[in-house]
């Protein structure tokens, strides 16, 4: 039987990452505790967290096909990116190699005692992706469409539309947010976001978010434009899920010593995407799985080695 595939449409960055004693206020200048560089990007990460996932550290007894559709320069950190996400199983194929253009790069700063970061994006060669490219998908088809917010907008919402031509179910995680037309919520399979993200595309505040009515009023007005399941991350709170079968719950985070946040999100997508191109898809228990490997996550520093592999989880 073939595997499942899943094409992530998304960015690769190299992360330039500062550990340090606390946010610096401004006009501060600090001395970090630590200082380090890795391959990242949220698409990226999301392709290495569904490899990872889905195979042991051997890359052995896979239970989906992964591959990656991006654009990185011609420079010192573009084969950086791609001999990473080979060295965990995914297919580059689709991934361009351009003269000319830098990769792109996310400056990350780690307030250590709280693990919580702040990121600077430079998007750099994932911008050389365009709609005209996405006029239908790459073929063979996908099970399943995952994209983010770190390519151009109009490109997302190009792929968006060609999926749905194609009967291509998509994961869309909305980040970095910003408003989205009607149309690209309308039958859209899995819209994940955090809290942040939430208000800003709900208009439903982030102070409202912080009491359960207020997630199910979000969660209702995304249902209403058209979305089948809708997932909103909140941080030590769990994570809130709603279906428009009616399906709904306040998930608890799992309890964990928090080290690094980064990637922490793109884990929790990669978990649950393997579970929607399982048989027998089941929102809670994909939920409570992806708590599990994103709770791993934030026990480590860095992006994409901070994700567990299969193994790790068993």
């Amino acid at each position: 039987m073939a595997l499942p595939r899943i094409t992530v449409l998304g960015s690769l960055n190299i992360d330039v990452v500062s550990y340090v004693p606390h946010h610096p206020l401004p006009g501060e200048t600090l001395t970090a505790n630590h200082f380090n560089t890795s391959p990242g990007g949220k698409g990226a990460n999301q392709a290495v967290a569904c490899a990872k996932l889905s195979r042991t550290s051997t890359l052995a007894n896979p239970s989906a096909h992964v591959s990656m559709i991006g654009a990185v320069g011609r420079d010192a950190f573009g084969p950086i990116l791609t001999d990473s996400l080979t060295s965990y199983g995914v297919d580059v194929a689709g991934v361009a190699q351009l003269e000319g253009a830098k990769t792109g790069v996310a400056v990350i700063v780690v307030d250590e005692p709280t693990g919580q970061n702040r990121i600077m994006f430079s998007p750099e060669a994932n911008y050389s992706l365009q709609p005209e490219q996405f006029a239908s998908l790459p073929e063979p088809r996908p099970d399943l469409l995952i994209m983010q917010l770190e390519i151009p907008l109009p490109t997302v919402l190009q792929a968006l539309d060609a999926a749905k031509k194609a009967g291509v179910p998509v994961l869309l995680n909305p980040a970095p947010a910003v408003e989205l037309p009607a149309s690209a919520y309308d039958g859209l399979a899995h819209l994940l976001v955090n809290e942040t993200e939430a208000a800003l595309l709900s208009g439903v505040s982030e102070s409202e978010l912080e009491s359960d009515a207020g997630l199910e009023a979000a969660g209702n007005l995304f249902i209403q434009r058209g979305v089948q399941n809708v997932i909103i991350t909140l941080g030590g709170r769990g994570v809130y899920y709603v279906t428009k079968a009616g399906q709904r719950a306040l998930v608890p985070a799992l309890k964990t010593t928090v080290v690094d946040t980064t990637a922490a999100g793109d884990t929790f997508a990669g978990s649950y995407a393997l579970a929607v191109v399982q048989e027998g898809f089941d929102i809670e228990t994909a939920v409570r799985n992806a708590n599990i490997a994103a709770a791993k996550t934030v026990a480590k520093r860095g992006a994409q080695v901070s994700i567990p592999w299969k193994d790790e989880l068993e």
